[in-house]
């Protein structure tokens, strides 16, 4: 059942298949070809890794940070829990909406900067120079409380009694979270790491609404973004489909590669 669709799509992006004709012949490596000296499909790669590395960094040490502040117990800290999850719920257009109605040139953000006194306020969306971290922090905002839910699990996974003898010994709370902390949080790391990876990768929803690919050509463009422009709008099916099996190649590449470093290091702690 995984197979069958990732068979099909890898045999439709070795073919010119096009929804503006019957005629659909073999074309090999081809489209694959083309991608690869494809200026707008290298961008759009680029576009890919750079949310994927800001999301992935800013959303675990924030996500850490917060789970370290909301592991006490009480109904305030219980309230937090609740506020820092509720994104993560909401589906990917709503939030990117949200966001949209803040980063707008005409938004709540930049009509609070002129209220301060600010003349011209930065394009957040429409500024090529802070689109794609706005996109970035957009995305970060929705799941960061998935990954303070799941440190916030692995804090309760550590023994009391750990901190407790540190404590004693003299360990101040730095050399605690160096020593104890810190090491037995890499399963949870590893866990949000592969997963934010694998989410960011193939984002969509979040740059149609809050960029549709802008600004300028390809200013925020995701290999994803690409493959259902590429597919509808262009309708070029086969060479979307080799997008699609390029982007599939480069994912499980660099999922495996970290799943297994971080392991790794799970085993040498």
């Amino acid at each position: 059942m995984v197979l069958a669709p990732i068979l099909w799509t890898l045999d439709i992006g070795m073919t010119d298949e096009r929804a503006t004709r019957p005629e659909t012949s073999f074309v090999g490596l081809d489209n694959y070809g083309f991608l690869l000296e494809d200026e707008e499909f290298r961008h759009s790669m680029w576009n890919t890794v750079v949310i994927t590395v800001i999301v992935v960094l800013l959303t675990n040490l924030l996500g850490l940070a917060i789970a370290l502040l909301l592991r006490r117990q009480g109904r305030l800290y219980s309230l937090l829990r609740g506020v820092y999850f509720t994104p993560v719920i909401l589906s990917a257009v709503v939030v990117s909406v949200i966001g949209r109605s803040v980063l707008a040139d005409d938004g709540l953000l930049n009509s609070t900067l002129v209220s301060m006194g600010v003349e011209s306020p930065p394009g957040w969306l429409t500024d090529p120079s802070y689109a794609i971290y706005s996109v970035s922090g957009i995305m970060v905002w929705q799941m960061l409380g998935f990954a303070v839910v799941v440190y916030l699990a692995g804090l309760a996974g550590i023994p009391a009694e750990l901190e407790e003898a540190a404590s004693l010994d003299g360990a101040g709370p730095w050399q605690q979270f160096r020593a104890i902390t810190w090491p037995m949080l890499a399963p949870a790391l590893t866990i949000n790491t592969v997963m934010l990876m694998i989410s960011t990768f193939k984002v969509y929803d979040q740059i149609a609404v809050l960029t549709n690919g802008g600004p300028g050509t390809n200013g925020t463009a995701t290999v994803a973004f690409e493959v259902i422009r590429t597919a509808f709008s262009e309708q070029r099916p086969g060479v979307a489909s080799a997008m699609a099996g390029i982007m599939l190649v480069v994912v499980s590449a660099a999922s495996v590669t970290t799943l297994k470093l971080l392991q790794r290091r799970e085993v040498n702690l």
